[in-house]
Formats: C-alpha cells, structure tokens, sequence
C-alpha cells in the first residue's frame, strides 16, 4: 500500500492542508514562477549569510464570534435574517532583542449584519451592535471580515515604529499598503504550483523556502513557502505560505522573503503546547486567547439580545 501520514494537528482544528479533492487539486490563479530563480532551477534555499531579524515583530490577528442569529419583522411582511457578531483585533509587540514579548493594543467591535432596510441598532446598556447593511443573506458571515480587517489595520498601526516588520494572521487582503507587511497563512486550501514545483515545497527541510513567486489572482502579490521547525511527518508538516504586497519590485520581494526565513520560524509552537503546531505562532496563540476573552460571555451576550429583542410591553 501507499504510504500515510497522520496530520500533527489536533482534528477539531481541520488539517494543515485542505485542498478539495486533495493535494493534487489546482487552483485556478494564473502563477509566474521565474522571478527569483527560473522555474526550470526552482530548488530550496536556505538563510543568506548577513540577513538579521528585526529588533521588533509585530503580530496581528483578530477573532470573530455569532453572538445570536436574527430575523427581521418588516412592515410589507417579509423577513431578513441577521446576525449580531462579536469581533477583536489585536497586536503583539515582539523585541527579539531584550527576548520580550507584550500586548501592544487590542480593541472590540460588535455588529448587526444584515440586508434588512429597517433594521437598526440593537443598544442594550453598554452593549452596543451598530447596524452593517449586508447585500445578501449569503454573505452575512464574512461581512464580518472587513469591520475586523479594519480594526487590525487600526491597532496595528498604532503600534508600529521605524524598521519593525508587522506579520498578518493570514492574507494580506486589502492590507496589501501596509509597509514591511507579511501576510502568514497556516492552513494551505489551494495548490498553486504544478506537481513539479510542488515537489521543490514539499521537500524543503525546516528553515528552508521555496523561490518568490507572484499569483496573479484579484489579491495577488508576491509569495513563498518556508517550512518551520518539524519533526520528519507528511509532506506538507510546518509548511506556511508567506505573501506581501504586489506593488513592491521583485528585490524588494526577495528580501522580505529572506527575512521571514530568520524570523518566522523563532517564533514556531510545539506539539505539546499547541494542536496546531508548529503553524500557529506562540505570539498569536497567547493574542487569540486574549481577544477572546475581550469578546465578553457568549451566554450573557445571548441573553442581552434576547431580552432586546423582546417588544415593549
């Protein structure tokens, strides 16, 4: 039979890599390969001798929960659905030079998001949920996803300083402005490379990358793979996906790309402490525990917007 791996995530958390139908699965972006290393050379490469981590990495991330599903009585007789959300955003000021690590500002936002043209806000004592017209049903969960991107832009530029380098949680999106950005996604979705390429990312050891690449997707920028620190597993164990902003020359690219292999993986988790490790950084790990506990109690957030939700008597 063929070999098998058991993926070193925890299941309640999917796998590190989840392509539909599989690794062989493309994805539709349009690739070029041949920007830092022809794609004929595509090998491993290794830290360069001189590169140097910053003095200060920022790490940002936000966390976002339903708080309750809605529906809207109108006056024609229809109904909307909704949902009241919770969300966080927060930054993490890491000084690899005194090897300390604080919460640099974190702040919260709430939302009712829905398509319905007479809802309005739900206010309950200090519990606000400010009205976020949606332009389908279908979209009401990640209508969620710009006010938090908005919020982690806030923070984080709060806390920024000269020659720091900001990580992002995830893609960089509309981010993509943000000097000295990385976008840093774990969990692989989408193959983009042929199965020649392909096997060059699956074969690097840890604290290896593969060549910059640039997807031209309608997000797309320049981007790398690195495998962080693993024990020997399947073929995708440690591997991130490492992306910055399209707008910057291919040099520019290439030197983020080198910075990220000295810096990212220092920050790697371990299997004991994290059941996404090492892909889930120990800074964000630390920072979504915070957020969410900002978030407020569900149950009692629950009960507040049943209780406003009640007609007057």
């Amino acid at each position: 039979m063929s070999r098998f791996f058991v993926d070193a995530w925890d299941p309640a958390y999917g796998a590190s890599f989840e392509a539909g139908g599989g690794p062989a699965a493309p994805s539709s972006a349009r690739v070029e390969p041949d920007h830092e290393v022809p794609a004929v050379d595509w090998r491993a490469i290794g830290p360069r001798p001189g590169v140097r981590t910053p003095d200060v990495v920022l790490l940002v991330d936000g966390v976002r929960r339903i708080d309750a599903s809605v529906w809207t009585a109108e006056d024609d007789g229809g109904s909307y659905p909704g949902i009241a959300a919770s969300y966080a955003a927060g930054v993490v000021r890491c000084d690899l030079e005194r090897g300390a690590a604080q919460l640099a500002g974190a702040k919260v936002g709430r939302g009712l998001f829905t398509a319905s043209p007479s809802a309005q806000d739900v206010v309950a004592g200090s519990v606000h949920y400010p009205v976020h017209r949606v332009g389908g049903t279908g979209e009401l969960p990640a209508a969620v996803q710009g006010p938090l991107t908005a919020l982690e832009v806030e923070v984080s530029g709060a806390a920024r300083i000269d020659g720091d380098l900001l990580v992002v949680d995830g893609p960089l999106r509309n981010r993509r402005q943000l000097p000295r950005t990385l976008g840093y996604i774990k969990t692989q979705h989408s193959q983009y490379l042929d199965a020649r390429l392909t096997a060059v990312v699956t074969g690097l050891a840890p604290g290896e990358r593969s060549p910059v690449f640039r997807l031209g997707t309608a997000w797309g920028g320049w981007s790398w793979y690195l495998r962080l620190p693993v024990a020997a597993g399947a073929p995708w164990a440690g591997i991130v996906r490492v992306e910055c902003s399209a707008e910057l020359d291919v040099t520019e690219a290439i030197a983020l790309a080198d910075l990220s292999l000295v810096t990212l993986p220092r920050f790697a988790s371990t299997p004991y402490k994290d059941p996404r490790a090492p892909q889930n950084l120990v800074p964000i790990a630390g920072l979504e525990r915070r957020l969410r506990a900002l978030l407020g109690d569900a149950r009692l957030l629950h009960r507040v917007l049943t209780a406003a939700a009640r007609p007057p008597r």
